[in-house]
């Protein structure tokens, strides 16, 4: 359990010269708080350094961690010999809670007990350190720490808090400096990036200590932590190295060896059930640094609930999840069509044998779909709005009385028509010759209208486009949402307009699937602000769900980052 020559001691005390055997008065130290063993509040997947789960609301977690250190506190001889070691093995017991609030805010305690401790002493420079024979209670840690950026999954998250110790141990057993300290500011990160994960935090420790302990300074301290690792078995291990430790930043002593306690420490943690986790690990101290062992050992069990989870929602309780229900609000049936899941059953209709919306006994041409009209001669027939006897179906010019040809490009149109859509666009430069656009150096838009109506949807030739991850609009897309608004103004018709939100798949699901709902509340407030009745409009955002391409190539990743816009059919409501 002893590394003899590099002892990493949790104390390294240098001396200048060894007392001699005079008649001097000899004096008796008086001890200090030894464990340079910080452990995380409960609920960390870490020992030292911090996961930040700062989900819930009165979600609580208890626990127990045990460490036993290998020659914590050593005394040396000015020639580097060891002369005695006063705490030669030490094992400490961690009780402590927390409690998660409100979403944010973390309560937490932590009370070190020295279940066992045993040494022999020695004096040197004229003062002498007993050696410590028994255990006690250490001063009582009290902490709260406040998430300010990320969210539990997040790549990158960010709390600040504080740590106070009550000195609630005894100086002579190297268990308190007899003194409050506190850790403030308390500054803490962690991530996960896919398996990947890490933390870090670092803070001013304030101690009252002002005087040294053989030879090597005692005060105030900047202390520091860092991890990495990686998750496996379906995210219940977490296994990785933690390096932490302090140095000292008063009396000039900042990253001097002795002043200076590192440990790195190699653990792992494992999900055996829903909520119980158990740790271990093992960490041999750097620098020999006073309170630095030359290893120390640490288990860990401890009882961490995840949140509860709402329900999945039903809100017409007809048994179909509202996520599958195409009706979510009107109980119905369920069927294999996702547009009808959950939709009440239709009633038989009257005959309609061509399906076009007009009962055989209304239609002049039961047998083949046609359109509605006010003459009870051309009713349910095959339209041919311009008379000019072909269907509009087959006519390239149907609002233009035209003649017959072999060209589908020019069939119904009038003789010799270069622009047929007026909009100052040859027809062969035109990639939409039939509906009027402005010019576009893309072959494939030119003559093309930015914004269309497309089926159940408003097509834009345009991304709508935002500044990095956020939902800021960017001054380029006011063409294409004016298009957009241009579309919904004369189109009265539409009633209901869905605008969506869709991300590519870097960063987390979570991540995304916010972003790409806050964009398309940003396009609702856009279209609000320039007229549109915001009844008229509803957002959502899918994140990573719904990849039109390819998330290999960067041009697929930029197709997939998209805003569609969706007609709703108020039907279906």
């Amino acid at each position: 359990m002893r590394s003899s020559h590099f002892a990493t001691a949790a104390i390294l005390l240098s001396a200048a010269t060894l007392a001699s055997g005079t008649a001097e008065a000899q004096s008796t130290a008086s001890g200090f708080a030894l464990d340079r063993f910080n452990p995380s509040e409960r609920g960390s997947e870490w020992f030292a350094t911090d996961s930040l789960d700062l989900r819930g609301n009165w979600r609580p977690a208890i626990g127990l961690v045990g460490e036993l250190a290998d020659s914590p506190l050593v005394l040396y001889n000015a020639d580097g010999s060891k002369l005695a070691t006063p705490v030669h093995y030490e094992l400490i017991l961690h009780p402590g809670a927390s409690l998660v609030l409100f979403d944010r805010l973390r309560l937490g305690f932590d009370l070190p007990i020295a279940a066992y401790q045993d040494g022999t002493g020695g004096t040197i420079n004229g003062v002498t350190y007993p050696g410590i024979t028994s255990g006690g209670v250490g001063d009582l840690r009290l902490g709260a720490d406040v998430r300010l950026f990320g969210e539990y999954g997040d790549a990158f998250r960010l709390a600040a808090g504080a740590q106070l110790f009550v000195p609630t141990g005894s100086r002579s057993s190297y268990l308190s400096d007899g003194s409050v300290r506190v850790i403030i500011p308390r500054v803490l990160i962690a991530g996960d990036i896919d398996w990947f994960a890490y933390a870090a935090h670092a803070g001013f420790n304030y101690r009252g200590l002002t005087d040294s302990f053989g030879g090597t300074g005692l005060g105030s301290e900047f202390v520091f932590g860092a991890s990495a690792g990686v998750h496996a078995i379906d995210r219940n291990l977490l296994i990785g190295p933690e390096l932490y430790g302090s140095t000292v930043v008063t009396n000039g002593a900042a990253f001097a060896k002795a002043d200076t306690p590192l440990e790195l420490m190699l653990g792992a943690h494992y999900l055996i059930a829903s909520s119980v986790r158990v740790g271990a690990g093992v960490a041999p101290g750097l620098t020999r640094g006073y309170g630095e062992p030359a290893v120390r050992y640490v288990v860990a069990i401890e009882w961490a609930p995840s949140p509860a989870k709402a329900p999945p929602s039903d809100r017409d309780h007809d048994g179909i999840l509202d996520a599958d229900d195409a009706c979510p609000d009107v109980p119905g049936v369920k069927t294999d069509d996702p547009q009808t899941n959950g939709c009440p059953p239709p009633e038989a209709p009257p005959p309609d044998r061509d399906h076009d919306g007009i009962l055989d006994a209304d239609d002049a041409c039961p047998d083949v779909p046609g359109v509605k009209t006010d003459d009870p001669k051309t009713n349910g027939c095959p339209p041919d709005r311009d008379h000019d006897g072909i269907l509009d179906a087959d006519d390239a010019c149907p609002d233009v009385p035209g003649i017959k040809t072999d060209d589908p490009k020019t069939n119904g149109c009038p003789p010799a028509d270069p622009d047929r859509d007026k909009d100052g666009i040859p027809n062969e430069q035109d990639a939409c010759p039939d509906t009027p656009g402005p010019k576009n150096a893309d072959p494939k838009k030119n003559g093309c209208p930015v914004a269309a109506i497309v089926g159940k949807q408003i097509v834009i030739l345009e991304q709508v486009k935002f500044a990095t991850g956020s939902a800021k609009i960017l001054p380029a897309s006011d063409t294409v949402l004016s298009a957009v608004l241009a579309v919904l103004m004369s189109h009265t018709e539409i009633a209901s307009l869905r605008v969506e939100g869709h991300t590519d798949n870097v960063g987390s699901a979570a991540m995304n699937k916010d972003l790409s709902a806050r964009r398309a509340a940003s396009v609702v407030s856009w279209l609000i602000h320039q007229g549109v009745a915001g009844n008229r409009l509803t957002s959502a955002g899918f994140g990573m769900e719904r990849p039109i391409d390819t998330n290999a190539t960067p041009e697929g990743r930029q197709n997939n980052r998209r805003v569609e816009f969706h007609i709703d059919d108020p039907a279906t409501k």
